[in-house]
């Protein structure tokens, strides 16, 4: 019987792995696009979930920080498969474009890309996506005065006062209004679905995310160790934010370029490579980490910024009825979400704006590529190619 019951989990298990493998080779176009091809290969295909509980899953990693479709992936996953079902779906489905990103770091650093007017023309487009991102991002979490309140309170804390506590600080004083704000407030939804995943287990993923949160800039300080400042920038940035890849990009470049670590050239070549791979865009952390560490530092780079979606999703799978239909708890939630906005606002300012936008040749292109990506619906890498040729003309004249 437990013969049977272990070759049952182990094909199981190859299974989520095989699928979630070629959706990591084939899915291209950013989290909304993940959800769709999820959507028809998991729902509509294999009929793993029913659509009432994709929804919820869906819904429940909109509601958490972290890479959207990841956490999806990471559900699918715990619901066929257990936590190791989780985590064979995450490494399948992310796995592809980690490689990718490690191998053209290792490739990059031969070159040298300082000096190149494509690379400026990636800084354009790096303003012209994330700006893209934090408006429609801005519609959904500052919907009303008092979140957008909240979100210009957090963005000039955190441009007077530029440093990893401020931003945790803010969070914790947000998430206080919030909840005197809108704990009588926030809508609930009595809908119901179970997750396989025992309380007492997700309660230790949820105290060990916070825990971390707040004990490793602690640590950062107290022991100077490079490796664990390189961790809880990472695990950070990974942490605040909502709305999908493309909004990491303005805390990854606060964290590393301003601080000598990585040059701003050698950071927007990467993110213009990620562009143009499968799979989530927070791999863009292995490019990273490898540019500063080698391979190693790609992987350790990778784990650090997936880990917070890991510890979220699996900490909230059973918990999740209670927390949406807490209006206390929701209220807090929304008076975070105003936070975040904030804090991109404020990282998109300085240094991505500051470091690209010099000339009025470079807001008009800026402006071209916004139209290309906003209203003509072209794919990002679409504006990335474009950004680069741009920006090369743009050394020219």
């Amino acid at each position: 019987m437990n013969s049977n019951n272990s070759r049952t989990s182990f094909k199981s298990l190859m299974e989520i792995l095989f699928v979630s493998t070629r959706l990591g080779l084939t899915s291209f176009g950013g989290p909304i696009a993940h959800l769709g091809y999820f959507h028809e290969e998991y729902i509509r295909r294999r009929k793993w979930m029913d659509e009432k509980s994709y929804a919820d899953l869906v819904a429940l990693a909109q509601f958490l920080p972290g890479p959207a479709s990841s956490q999806v992936g990471i559900g699918i996953g715990v619901m066929r498969g257990g936590v190791l079902g989780g985590i064979v779906s995450f490494i399948g489905f992310t796995l592809p474009s980690v490689i990718a990103l490690i191998l053209f770091a290792l490739i990059l650093q031969n070159f040298d890309v300082a000096e190149s007017g494509w690379i400026h023309g990636l800084k354009i487009v790096a303003v012209v996506v994330v700006a893209h991102a934090i408006l429609g991002m801005a519609k959904n979490l500052a919907p009303d005065l008092n979140r957008k309140a909240i979100a210009l309170f957090v963005l000039v804390a955190t441009l007077f006062w530029q440093s990893t506590f401020t931003q945790v600080g803010v969070i914790l004083i947000a998430a206080v209004i919030g909840y005197f704000l809108y704990r009588n407030s926030a809508e609930t939804d009595e809908n119901r679905v179970q997750f396989p995943i025992a309380k007492r287990f997700s309660a230790i993923c949820l105290g060990l995310f916070f825990a971390l949160l707040f004990l490793l800039p602690i640590l950062r300080e107290a022991t100077g160790s490079y490796w664990v400042a390189m961790f809880d920038s990472f695990y950070r940035s990974g942490s605040l934010v909502f709305g999908g890849g493309h909004v990491v990009l303005p805390l990854l470049e606060q964290e590393f370029v301003p601080t000598g670590w990585l040059s701003e050239e050698a950071f927007l070549a990467g993110y213009g490579a990620t562009q143009a791979v499968p799979g989530p865009l927070f791999t863009f952390a292995a490019y990273l980490g490898t540019v500063m560490n080698g391979w190693q530092g790609g992987l350790f780079a990778t784990v650090a910024i997936f880990l917070p979606a890991f510890l979220l999703i699996l900490g909230a799978l059973p918990f999740w009825d209670m927390l949406r239909n807490n209006k206390k708890i929701k209220g807090a939630v929304m008076g975070v979400n105003a936070a975040v906005l904030g804090i991109l606002i404020s990282a998109f300012y300085t240094p991505i704006w500051t470091s690209s936008i010099l000339e009025p040749m470079d807001f008009a292109l800026a402006a071209v590529l916004f139209s290309m990506l906003v209203y003509w619906k072209l794919p990002p890498w679409v504006i990335v190619i474009c950004g680069a040729i741009g920006g090369s003309l743009l050394t020219l004249l």
